[in-house]
């Protein structure tokens, strides 16, 4: 299974998965200790992302961040990824939860959501 983190600096979990450009992807079927850091163009940020090909999260089972808005979460559902936000920052500790099948912290009041939700609205996603 693999399982991306939003991050900003490849330490602490990100705050928006849809704007997230940088990423750790863990795969637990490699063996691999240390997840792989990804940098995402700015056409493959996800909110933007046109879905007109393949991305470099396509095959990713789980995506963890603090936050994420209603559409982004019934997009990554609709290809067969689970979102899951949280509180918890260390993203160490973050993969550690969800890899020992683990409730994440959940995430606080997040002011920024009620923006993310409006613009929701008006998106095309």
């Amino acid at each position: 299974m693999k399982i991306a983190i939003a991050t900003h600096d490849y330490t602490d979990v990100a705050g928006h998965a849809g704007q997230a450009r940088h990423w750790l992807v863990h795969d637990s079927e490699t063996g691999a200790v240390t997840p792989q850091r990804l940098e995402l163009a700015s056409g493959e940020v996800l909110h933007h992302w046109q879905e007109d090909g393949p991305h470099p999260l396509d095959d990713v089972a789980v995506i963890v961040a603090a936050s994420a808005g209603d559409a982004f979460v019934q997009r990554m559902a609709r290809r067969g990824v689970e979102v899951r936000l949280t509180s918890e920052r260390d993203t160490s500790r973050a993969l550690a939860a969800v890899l020992d099948g683990e409730a994440l912290a959940a995430p606080g009041f997040n002011p920024a959501l009620v923006l993310c939700r409006l613009r929701d609205l008006l998106s095309r996603h």
